[in-house]
């Protein structure tokens, strides 16, 4: 059975090994933190009834005392370390040290490229991003981003442990900030936040927008397949129809300065208050699973004849 070391026992490196575990990979976890690390059988348990896992799953995972002893042996690392270049740098340094040559070495970073951190290692060509959305045992896309080094057949493993694993993989072919979905929700949110701050819309409308229109859409098929939907002769004739729309109206978008200290302070006094965070959170976590339960059984059952 292959063995996977999750460095980083956070939410996302909790979630990680969630994701593992259920699909039946023996899991190596390790956070620097003694507390953290004492207290993740109890914080893995809670995850799995949060999504409805089942929790003897996690009788394959094995809480390290040492990144080394975590390290030793795996075919896949998924690391989730803080987003600082220094210790990214620091932490894949020791990870390629350590690691078997053949183990391929996967990131979670949100912010930072594989080149960033992986440049000059003896083992670069097995560094890639592997970024998910949190969290990621209740939402499956993963992004597979590669560095120049990286090697298709570093990918190629990457993207199959991922179907393995129950994720959806998006191979990309080359680095760009933001990667897809950052890069996507960042033009959403900026024209989000220009309505918001030009008083044309609430918070709960616009919430209301994405959450009842675009989302509710979204959640069964993409935008480009949406589109393909949206008119009688297909794309083509989707963007000859309400190209020219489209395209005025990104014209007139809003850029990077929607994201203002003053829409903040609009925000603040309409959503729920930090100390609402935690509880709200659990509950998103436990109507994704939910969602995420249908949509496959949903799938499993158009699919039989």
């Amino acid at each position: 059975m292959a063995e996977i070391a999750v460095i980083g026992a956070g939410l996302i490196g909790r979630a990680w090994t969630v994701v593992f575990a259920r699909a039946g990979y023996i899991v190596r976890l390790w956070d620097p933190d003694e507390d953290v690390r004492k207290a993740a059988p109890q914080t893995l348990l809670d995850a799995c009834i949060l999504s409805g896992d089942d929790a003897s799953a996690l009788d394959r995972v094995h809480v390290c005392d040492t990144m080394e002893n975590a390290l030793r042996g795996v075919e896949w690392v998924q690391e989730n370390g803080p987003e600082r270049l220094e210790l990214k740098r620091a932490l894949h340094a020791e990870i390629d040290r350590v690691t078997a040559p053949e183990a391929v070495i996967g990131s979670s970073s949100s912010a930072l490229v594989a080149s960033s951190f992986a440049e000059g290692l003896p083992g670069r060509g097995r560094i890639l991003v592997a970024h998910p959305v949190n969290p990621p045992h209740v939402i499956p896309v993963v992004e597979l981003c590669p560095s120049p080094d990286t090697t298709t057949e570093a990918m190629d493993r990457a993207e199959a442990l991922m179907r393995a694993a129950g994720q959806v993989p998006v191979r990309m072919s080359q680095e760009v900030d933001g990667f897809i979905l950052n890069r996507l929700q960042a033009v959403l949110l900026a024209e989000a936040l220009s309505l918001i701050a030009r008083g044309i819309v609430t918070p709960q409308g616009l919430d209301d927008t994405v959450a009842h229109g675009l989302g509710r859409r979204w959640t069964l098929m993409g935008p480009l397949a949406t589109i393909n939907l949206n008119a009688p002769g297909g794309v083509t004739d989707y963007l000859d129809r309400y190209g020219p729309t489209m395209a005025r109206l990104t014209a007139d978008s809003a850029g990077g300065g929607a994201f203002a200290p003053e829409v903040a302070r609009i925000l603040a006094d309409a959503l729920p208050s930090p100390d609402q965070v935690p509880a709200l959170s659990r509950d998103r976590d436990r109507r994704l699973a939910a969602l995420s339960r249908h949509l496959t059984e949903t799938q499993f059952s158009q699919q039989e004849p």
